[in-house]
């Protein structure tokens, strides 16, 4: 494990986003009001035109786009991966980042992913956002929560490094259910970071 950090004694981190970023302003106010002793390097979207890259942009913190749609697999790994060694990255952090990055062996052990369900139920490949959600309605499940995890090269897989749970009501929608799962992930994303710190000795 990388034990660099970033400047004033703090990490570096890089968000991968692909949607609305609303993870992204998460970690981003956590750092700015130094609840963390970190900071945002760089925002990279698989998507040119998501409002997570507005939020970065207005947020004033450099913005790199692999368009996975434009660039063929070879160009999106390397893109991915130089723009985050450029900017002295120590964890990376997928904020609902929906295409597969392959981790080089320089960053492994440095991924962090927050997925909307607890792991290992309703992950993988297809499953994020309101479909993970539906898949937990439909088949009847009386609780659900988010999962962060530490990422290998798969989709939504490795070691477990905090879950938080709730309450599956039965008069719940996709959408009252997702409201809540996702102010779980506000709590857990930042715990996940802290115990990484601790891990590193920071």
């Amino acid at each position: 494990m990388d034990s660099t950090v970033g400047s004033e004694n703090r990490l570096h981190l890089g968000v991968l986003l692909s949607g609305g970023g609303r993870t992204f302003q998460n970690l981003y106010e956590v750092c700015r009001h130094g609840e963390l002793p970190a900071e945002i390097a760089v925002v990279i979207s698989s998507k040119p035109d998501t409002y997570g890259v507005e939020r970065a942009r207005k947020a004033g913190i450099e913005t790199v786009i692999a368009d996975r749609k434009r660039l063929d697999d070879e160009a999106f790994h390397t893109t991915v991966t130089a723009a985050l060694t450029t900017a002295r990255v120590d964890l990376v952090c997928m904020a609902g980042f929906t295409t597969l990055w392959r981790i080089p062996p320089e960053f492994e052990g440095r991924v962090l992913n927050i997925h909307p369900a607890l792991l290992p139920k309703y992950g993988g490949r297809g499953f994020y956002g309101d479909r993970v959600h539906r898949a937990v309605l439909e088949a009847g499940e009386t609780e659900s929560g988010c999962t962060v995890h530490l990422c290998d090269n798969q989709y939504d897989h490795g070691p477990i490094i905090v879950q938080r749970c709730v309450p599956v009501l039965p008069d719940d929608t996709v959408e009252s259910l997702a409201r809540r799962v996702f102010k779980q992930e506000l709590i857990a994303y930042p715990e996940a970071i802290q115990r990484y710190l601790e891990s590193a000795g920071r």
